[in-house]
């Protein structure tokens, strides 16, 4: 074990050295250039198109709400307690800044993303719609560059049981026995059972758990955080000068914190943070690709919301409530840390509200990656290998539980990395398509500012 420890943690030093960190944010800054920051500056056109998405508006299995909620029960999970306190305890508190920025830049890429899934797109032998980085790869750059999409679906069937199975099922298992006192195994049978019930009944299924579930979870979350900065107000200005600060000069060691340098922050950061909202994985699209949409343009517009909620909100009150508490200089890492910061503002119930918010996050993260994966497969292999696909998927749940955290963060890490790098690629290559659509569509009478629809571009 150790010996593949190793091995892992040498491939995660390259795929996570200066050229990742380049690549995930000079695609992201150049589509955001190249858009003239629309994904910005329509923040609230976006929201105005997720609203009337609620219903089906064309052809594919789930509205448009329910694309964006399969795509956010996939982010918002583990990611957003453990990983932004794991990357505070290993860059300091700068590394919440780098999260900020990789989610800037990272609206652009999710729109870009979405806009490719939707304009390649593919019916399937059984007629769904089917899309993503394989599929726009495919069909929007040609046989020359088929080798790419096998990658990316490649990687993408496997870190799937990395980033979106064994972290998550770890990461509940892990909690729940913290402070509850609930054996590992037996969580990891009940999360078994929970996730069959779902996944057995396909995307619709999937998709209609989830714009029931994330709404309700993501709301709860973000309350109990605003209560504890509310709690630790007059510390907020304080944290905020430290996440600034760090994120240009090394963090000193205080307390239980080893301090970190200006790399730390930014390599932890980033990598954290496309942990968190996945822009430039390439695994959002393929939840897009199935939305009854009207056009390519509207999903991108609602699939950039999910970069926005995931890390702009959740991710910066996780990151402050630990900062602002104090938290941070104690030691703790993970989910023990955000606990502990909830707990230290709300004594007696902060621990349990972060166990039972991580517990859920990260079963809808199960949820949402498991189409991931199956879709990815499916490109592979063919439907008819995916009963099989499943079945291990369930399996695997139970060895994610009881396995040990520190080598499943890392793989997942790393193949993140190797999943990101052919969808980048993809995404650069395919700008001018991205662009000349959004052009046509703000050209046109139907997209008003105040958040107006057009037909199917």
């Amino acid at each position: 074990m150790e010996a593949l420890n190793n091995i892992v943690g040498a491939i995660n030093g390259v795929v996570w050295g200066p050229l990742m960190l380049v690549l995930i944010l000079g695609v992201g800054f150049f589509l955001q250039v190249g858009l003239k920051f629309m994904p910005i500056l329509k923040l609230g056109t976006g929201f105005g198109l997720l609203f009337q998405g609620r219903y089906s508006q064309g052809e594919g299995q789930i509205s448009p709400f329910n694309a964006l909620m399969t795509s956010l029960s996939a982010t918002i999970g583990t990611g957003n307690i453990a990983g932004v306190a794991t990357a505070v305890f290993l860059g300091g508190p700068g590394a919440l800044f780098w999260m900020w920025m990789t989610a800037l830049v990272g609206m652009a890429t999710k729109y870009g993303e979405a806009v490719l899934a939707v304009k390649y797109r593919e019916q399937d032998e059984l007629g769904n719609y089917v899309g993503g980085p394989m599929y726009y790869i495919k069909n929007g750059l040609g046989a020359k560059w088929a080798w790419l999409g096998v990658a990316f679906a490649l990687f993408g069937a496997i870190a799937a049981f990395g980033i979106g199975n064994g972290v998550q099922a770890n990461g509940v298992a892990q909690v729940l026995e913290a402070n509850f006192g609930l054996n590992t195994s037996v969580t990891g049978v009940i999360l078994m059972i929970l996730t069959a019930a779902v996944i057995l009944g396909g995307i619709t299924r999937i998709g209609a758990v989830a714009g029931k579930l994330v709404p309700f979870m993501a709301v709860a979350y973000i309350v109990a955080g605003l209560l504890v900065l509310l709690i630790n107000i007059g510390n907020i200005g304080s944290a905020l000068s430290l996440v600034f600060s760090h994120a240009f000069t090394p963090s000193a060691a205080e307390g239980g914190f080893a301090g970190a340098a200006v790399w730390m922050a930014i390599r932890f950061g980033v990598a954290r943070g496309v942990f968190s909202n996945e822009a430039g994985l390439g695994s959002a699209p393929i939840a897009h690709a199935a939305a009854s949409t009207k056009g390519p343009v509207n999903q991108g517009l609602i699939a950039m919301l999910g970069t926005f909620i995931d890390t702009i909100i959740v991710c910066s009150i996780t990151g402050l409530a630990i900062i602002s508490s104090g938290a941070w200089t104690s030691g703790e890492s993970g989910a023990a840390l955000t606990s502990l910061a909830f707990e230290t503002s709300l004594p007696g119930i902060g621990g349990y509200l972060i166990a039972i918010a991580l517990s859920i996050f990260a079963f809808t993260t199960i949820l949402g990656w498991s189409f991931y994966g199956e879709k990815c497969v499916g490109f592979l292999a063919g439907h008819k290998i995916l009963p099989v696909y499943r079945i291990a998927w369930i399996v695997m749940i139970y060895f994610g539980a009881t396995a040990d955290l520190g080598f499943i963060w890392l793989l997942a890490d790393t193949l993140n990395a190797m999943m990101a790098i052919p969808n980048l690629i993809a995404l650069a290559l395919l700008s001018p398509v991205i662009f000349k659509l959004t052009k046509e569509f703000f050209a046109s009478n139907g997209a008003s500012e105040e958040g107006g629809t057009t037909p199917a571009e």
